[in-house]
């Protein structure tokens, strides 16, 4: 999902992310200190609902204007780049089979 907030704020002529907290207060919506450098800057980790529809609210936007799905292809293109796991010589493609533990004690002795 990509975030939209800066975008839409500038199109409502709030260009400032002071100006844009002034238009919470209206509707009675105070994000912490740390949720307003995500939510104007970057991709915030979480917003709750109810926050969502309030920042609706103020730019007059719906969710589909705030939050716009990436295609899949660019996500998956990022799985491609992470390493392959390491196989033994050999490995012919069955399932590797545990071994059995060794006959006696199951617990380790306690050190001294």
């Amino acid at each position: 999902m990509k975030w939209n907030l800066r975008m839409v704020a500038a199109q409502r002529d709030l260009c400032r992310p002071t100006e844009l907290l002034e238009a919470f207060k209206t509707v009675g919506f105070t994000p912490s200190l740390s949720q307003v450098p995500a939510m104007w800057s970057g991709t915030p980790v979480a917003v709750r609902l109810d926050g969502l529809d309030k920042i609706c609210v103020v730019l007059n936007c719906t969710v589909g204007d705030l939050l716009q799905a990436e295609p899949l292809e660019a996500a998956a293109g990022k799985t491609e780049a992470l390493p392959k796991a390491v196989v033994a010589e050999g490995f012919d493609g069955e399932p590797v089979r545990p071994t059995p533990r060794r006959q006696g004690s199951r617990r380790s002795l306690p050190p001294n």
